[in-house]
This record gives structure tokens, sequence and C-alpha cells, in this order.
């Protein structure tokens, strides 16, 4: 039996993960307590994705509603499967800035000693194991507002031949930046992944994200751009843009493209790797550039104000450069731009947000 450990795995990285290794005919261990709910509402919780994923996948899926901050629970689970465990693919995790700082003790236990345990109990029970950890590029803080950019009508861009036109790599610090209470506890979780490759030789890796996106997501207003976006404009539900004019760029990975990624990493993994994960330039909007794409794929016209108060630690341009993983592993390359993304977004979620609408009505 070949097992792949999924931590969040009725979200949207986890989901994705789930079908695809399944798919490859491996056992597919689910952990997932739906803390999304938690943190965001019942609007976000993912209970519906859980459903279906059980529907798709039958007995070669198993799920457990354990709390990865709940040690025995999870060495419970890592005992049962062991050395069976091939590896894991942990993208639990709080990931609002916003919530961070309402409550710091919950977030920094969740993504900083959640990930701990999940390493401990990978090193006592299936070291041999891959061990890929879901970051972000908020471990380099607001760094990136420091950079020289230009004001273009619909968004930032960076200055022309500067070192990053073709997006950030991992040479940028993570020092001497406010990175958001959120953006600290990753980087600690960040930091003890790629501690526990140096001194244990456990193949691990952070894959530090942009914005995760698909139709899996759960989006809410303080987390989940792209699907929110297109919810919101789906829905008629008002929607508020923080700072920055609107023009503020992200670049814009589908799930579907993150888990090919992580797949290329199994097949050859290294120890204690970082790579810069996103869109690139081959897939990145502003908020104004968002919206407009949103309004055309739907036909609909979103209901949108602004707030001069941008979020603590936000990015104003951020772009990936995939440069390194690339190098590593030059059989990637990502398939969705953000009009697809948008468009598979819509037609896999407006009847679901029509039944919910009409539930509420």
């Amino acid at each position: 039996m070949s097992v792949v450990l999924v931590t969040g795995a009725a979200g949207l990285i986890g989901s994705e993960a789930a079908l695809f290794f399944a798919s490859l005919g491996f056992d597919v261990v689910g952990i997932d307590n739906d803390m999304r709910r938690v943190f965001f509402g019942e609007e976000a919780s993912t209970r519906w994705n859980l459903e279906n994923l059980k529907s798709k996948l039958g007995d070669k899926y198993t799920h457990y509603d354990t709390d990865i901050r709940n040690h025995d629970d999870l060495e419970a689970i890592f005992k049962h499967y062991a050395t069976s465990i091939e590896l894991i693919i942990h993208a639990a995790a709080q990931p609002s800035h916003d919530w961070a700082a309402r409550d710091p003790h919950t977030d920094f236990s969740v993504n900083a000693a959640g990930t701990l345990n999940l390493l401990e109990l990978t090193r006592q029970h299936c070291s041999q194991a891959v061990f890929i950890f879901t970051s972000t590029n908020k471990v380099y803080g607001d760094t990136p507002n420091r950079l020289p950019l230009v004001e273009r009508d619909t968004r930032w861009e960076i200055e022309p031949g500067h070192t990053y036109q073709d997006g950030i790599r991992e040479d940028m610090s993570i020092d001497q930046t406010t990175h958001s209470l959120f953006g600290a506890s990753k980087v600690a979780a960040d930091v003890m992944t790629q501690e526990y490759g140096r001194y244990f030789g456990i193949r691990t890796a952070c894959f530090r994200g942009g914005c995760l996106t698909g139709p899996n997501h759960s989006g809410a207003q303080l987390h989940g751009f792209l699907a929110y976006l297109m919810k919101c404009t789906a829905t008629g539900t008002p929607y508020t843009i923080f700072g920055y004019k609107g023009k503020q760029v992200r670049d814009n990975i589908h799930s579907h493209d993150l888990i090919k990624a992580f797949y290329e990493f199994y097949k050859a993994p290294r120890v204690a790797e970082v790579y810069n994960i996103g869109g690139g330039r081959f897939s990145n909007c502003s908020m104004l550039e968002g919206i407009a794409l949103c309004q055309d794929i739907t036909g609909n016209e979103l209901k949108w104000t602004y707030s001069e108060t941008n979020r603590i630690g936000d990015h104003i341009w951020w772009i990936s450069d995939n440069a390194k993983f690339t190098s590593h592993f030059p059989n990637f390359k990502l398939d969705y731009d953000v009009r697809r993304i948008l468009e598979e977004i819509y037609d896999n979620n407006k009847v679901r947000w029509a039944v919910k609408a009409d539930a509420r009505s």
C-alpha cells in the first residue's frame, strides 16, 4: 500500500492533491476538521468539497476529522500507516492576515505548531517520505512594496529593466519587514520545514505560493481573492477593494498546476528546498483587471466600493519567478492563465451559488 497523506484535504489544494494522487493509484489519507468554517463562517465551509471527494474516490480515500494541533490524534494516524506513507502534502493552515491579528494564538498554533507536529511525526514514523509544505509569498513580508513600481492605467508594474522584472526570486530577504502575524507564523513553519530537511535529511520542500486558486476554493472576504471575486460578481454580493487604487497585482496559479509541481518534486525529491511558485508572467492580474474579467465572463456588473486602508503587510505587486523550480524540473509548465481560471470557477460553481442564494431569499 502506497499512501499519500494530505492535510487540509477538503480545501482547495488538498482536494486537488487527493484527486490527482488517487488517479495515479495511491491510497489517500485526508486530514481536515473544517477549520475554514471557524475562520471565515459557514459560507466558507469545505464540507461540500469533502462530500464530493468521498463520492469521487470511494475506498481510495480515508478521512480523519482531526485537528493538526492535536499531537496524540495525529500520532495515532502516523503509527497506523507508518512507512506506507510515501508523501505528505501539508496544506492545512490559517491563511488570513486579518484573522491572525484577531487571534494570534490560534493562528500560530495552527500554522507553526501544527507544522512542527507533522514534521516530527514524519521523522519518527516515515522518515523516508517526501514532505511538501504549502508555504506562502507572505514570508517576504512587505519587502516587495519597496520595489520601484510604476503606476499604469489598470495596475502597478515594476520598473522596466529591474532584476525582478520577470518575477520575484527566492533571493529576496525575509528580514527587516512587516510580515503580518499570519506571515510570521508561516515563516516559522517554513523555516522549521527547511531545518527538518537539513538536520534529519528528510526530503522537504517549501513552496512559497502567490495566489492559489481554482474551482474548489471556498472563497471568503478575508481569503481567496479570485474565487471570492467571481462569487461576488456572479451572486450580486457587494465587494470591497482595500487600498492601492485597486491596481495591486497578484499572480494566480491554478491548484491543478500547483499539484503538478508537487508531483514533479515527489518524483525527484531534494532536501530542504525552497521554491517561489505562482502564475508568474503567464497568469496575473490587478484587482481592476480581475473585476473586468469577472464582469465579462458572467455578464453581471460587480457592486464594489473602495477603502483607502490597505491590509497590513499586503503586497502592491507580486509576480513569482518560477525559474528556480523549472531549472530543477524542466518538464513543468503552467496550463491555466487568469481568464481560464475564472471561467472554470464560474462554470463549476454557478449552480451551487444560485441554490445557496435561493435558500437565503
